[in-house]
């Protein structure tokens, strides 16, 4: 039965018309509690349950993480070298003398942008801390028109891995490598690497190294048809009339083939069972089922924060004053949440959250397609009760 707490308070905010369902998940070592509330869109009659497929967004950036952090493992790959090796188009970077200049308005990269770079979020492209600010820019104004959608998962880029690289590099960086923390773009690029590396396409490499391994027969880039019909609605509140309404770019028929650009940032869907056995691989340090998928050392290099404070204090509403590790949040101090530092995870902005905390033995997963889920009380509430 899942705890009576938390069920009551998700089923109260389904009742209110909050989001029409969720799928929850409290863990600790020996007690898996795992609850599905209320149907899979607003006014339908399809019930949530614990295999209903969900959009995970940019709760793929840790599981891309994860997979760089096995072909490092493996030599395939090492942190502190450049990512020209794998990506020449990011051979010779020019740097914008302020983000908002003009593009020819450069200089050269102090320095080469290195893997880490790109699992640190710090290579110089991204988001900024308040991501309303990006779409005055000049260099985001031709990112839009070279087709690459840097920014939310729908609408996709119609770019291969290869030709989205050839134009992506053709931009400057808004910032020095190992400046600032940007959102987004970092993982894009990590996906590309991670392809060529690894000599086949980002969606065979995280199937064979992490999906297969785990158990996550329901996690990847597409779904059966059959499985598509099976995703909830996504919704968001406009902002501009305060109505919730539907997002009709994430549509089944949208997940039902192969993307033409599988997006290590933010194209995945998975089910709750399916992100509890990840969840689980990284609080065990890196085994599951007795058998170990990464080193203690990898998942403490994934798990612990490598931001300075400016860094974080400029990830603004986006890291929140948590630190930053390899493609995951980490928290630095105590929050609204715990008492302690070292919570770790992250949200997709399609309403999903996911988090471990080493210290208290507990792992929390939300999946619902609500947007508003992340911001109106819902997450955090969840996350509290999630630790009784």
């Amino acid at each position: 039965m899942p705890s009576s707490a938390l069920h009551d308070a998700m089923a109260a905010r389904v009742d209110r018309g909050e989001f029409p369902g969720i799928v929850t998940v409290a863990a600790g070592d020996d007690d898996v509690r795992i609850d599905a509330i209320g149907v899979t869109r607003f006014g339908g009659d399809v019930p949530m349950h614990r295999e209903t497929p969900f959009r995970i967004a940019s709760m793929t950036k840790p599981i891309a993480a994860a997979a760089a952090m096995m072909l490092a493992e493996d030599d395939v790959i090492d942190l502190e070298e450049p990512v020209h090796r794998l990506l020449p188009e990011l051979a010779e970077p020019r740097v914008l003398v302020r983000p908002d200049a003009d593009l020819d308005d450069t200089v050269p990269a102090d320095r080469p942008i290195t893997v880490e770079d790109l699992l640190t979020f710090r290579f110089g492209w991204g988001y900024p801390g308040d991501p309303q600010i990006m779409k005055t820019l000049p260099v985001s104004r031709r990112c839009d028109e070279l087709g690459l959608a840097t920014g939310p998962p729908e609408p996709r880029t119609r770019l291969d891995p290869d030709e989205w690289i050839r134009r992506f590099g053709t931009l400057p960086l808004l910032f020095q490598p190992g400046e600032r923390w940007l959102y987004d773009t970092p993982t894009h690029v990590l996906g590309v690497l991670l392809a060529r590396a690894a000599g086949q396409p980002l969606g065979d490499l995280l199937a064979e190294r992490i999906f297969q391994p785990l158990g996550m027969t329901n996690t990847g880039f597409w779904l059966s048809p059959e499985r598509a019909a099976q995703l909830p609605g996504q919704y968001m509140t406009d902002s501009a009339t305060g109505q919730m309404t539907e997002n009709t770019l994430t549509g089944p028929d949208v997940w039902t083939q192969p993307p033409v650009f599988p997006s290590a940032s933010g194209g995945l869907v998975s089910t709750a069972d399916d992100m509890l056995a990840f969840a689980q691989m990284l609080l065990a340090k890196g085994v599951y089922g007795g058998t170990r998928l990464l080193s203690e050392k990898s998942v403490e290099q994934m798990t612990t924060n490598h931001l300075t404070a400016e860094q974080i204090a400029g990830g603004g509403v986006l890291l929140n004053g948590s630190g930053w590790g390899f493609g995951m949040g980490v928290t630095v101090g105590p929050d609204d949440i715990a008492d302690s530092a070292g919570r770790y995870g992250w949200t997709g902005g399609y309403g999903t959250d996911w988090f471990n905390d080493p210290g208290e033995r507990v792992i929390g997963i939300a999946l619902c397609q609500v947007t508003d889920f992340l911001w109106t009380g819902a997450m955090t509430e969840f996350a509290k009760l999630a630790y009784r």
